[in-house]
């Protein structure tokens, strides 16, 4: 048994090894510094939140050396930003989050800004299908882990136990720790290098949840009973150009049913950007449908 136990500790120590090789500290991100991973050769990644506001950083490389970085890019939605480091050393290995397992043991690093190399472990309490961030970025797989990472490791890579990276580490809603997986790092980063933002659809208007009256969703032929309620229209927006109106309650975008907000954010993916989309909805108690041309959201 204790040869067991030396063979187990040897191999995580050795999995912190390797990921560290590719963990970058950021001093200027808050107050203890964040932590980054590099992603590709001369292309490192960390949590936008931490250094938002910022389009050059300075970065404490693997070796100990520091480098500057400049910002190529960075998305809100999913609180990834991309720097360009030339020379910043070995990218990450990679690993196919669709892989991981519940009760895997992994392993969450960072390179604090006193300490250098630190890691935290846990397991993979629960895995599930893709979900939506607040902003209505698109994450391709839910990780829920049962570890907790110290101040400082946002934007550093979540690892497996052969060091292999499954995402990144940022925080979560009301503070808990969340992982974007290694797929939509990868899509994302393809996208940032590529223009420096990532596309969202965009219908300009504001809205709230709202139930029907007993017997109206299934005369409306809808399997749920809520809408959204459009309480703002926005001059010179798609919906508005479309024609919908204050108090109009919209019911489906493109043949999908709204069952809140975060569905219509769902429903305005980037390959809907440009398109002419059907948007059913109800006016006056009666259904109605119009066709919006879905915008680009503007950068704030």
């Amino acid at each position: 048994m204790p040869g067991f136990l030396v063979d187990f500790s040897n191999e995580l120590a050795n999995a912190v090894e390797r990921a560290g090789a590719s963990v970058i500290s950021v001093p200027e991100g808050g107050r203890e510094g964040v932590s980054g991973t590099i992603w590709r050769e001369g292309v490192a990644i960390t949590a936008e939140h931490t250094i938002r506001g910022l389009d050059e950083v300075t970065v404490v490389l693997p070796s100990g050396e520091t480098a500057k970085a400049q910002v190529a890019g960075r998305d809100h939605g999913t609180d990834i930003v991309v720097l360009k480091v030339p020379g910043a050393g070995s990218a990450a290995i990679l690993a196919d989050e669709a892989q991981a397992r519940v009760g895997e043991i992994v392993l969450s690093i960072g390179r604090r800004r006193e300490e250098g190399l630190a890691a935290t472990y846990g397991l993979i309490s629960a895995i599930g299908g893709p979900w939506r961030t607040g902003q209505g970025a698109r994450i391709d797989r839910w990780l829920r882990l049962d570890l907790n990472p110290f101040p400082g490791f946002s934007g550093g890579p979540v690892v497996n136990a052969r060091g292999e990276v499954i995402g990144m580490a940022t925080s979560g809603p009301r503070r808990s720790a969340a992982t974007i997986p290694s797929s939509t790092v990868n899509r994302v980063v393809d996208q940032l290098l590529q223009r420096g933002r990532i596309a969202r659809g965009y219908f300009g208007v504001g809205i709230q949840p709202v139930a029907f009256p007993e017997g109206t969703a299934r005369t409306l032929g809808l399997e749920g009973e809520h809408g959204l309620l459009v309480v703002m229209v926005e001059p010179g927006g798609p919906a508005a150009n479309a024609g919908i109106l204050l108090g109009d309650i919209v019911v489906r975008v493109d043949g999908a049913e709204l069952r809140g907000p975060h569905s219509l954010q769902g429903a305005l993916d980037a390959e809907k950007v440009g398109q002419s989309v059907p948007v059913d909805l109800v006016r006056g108690g009666k259904p109605l449908q119009l066709n919006v041309v879905i915008a680009e959201r503007p950068e704030k």
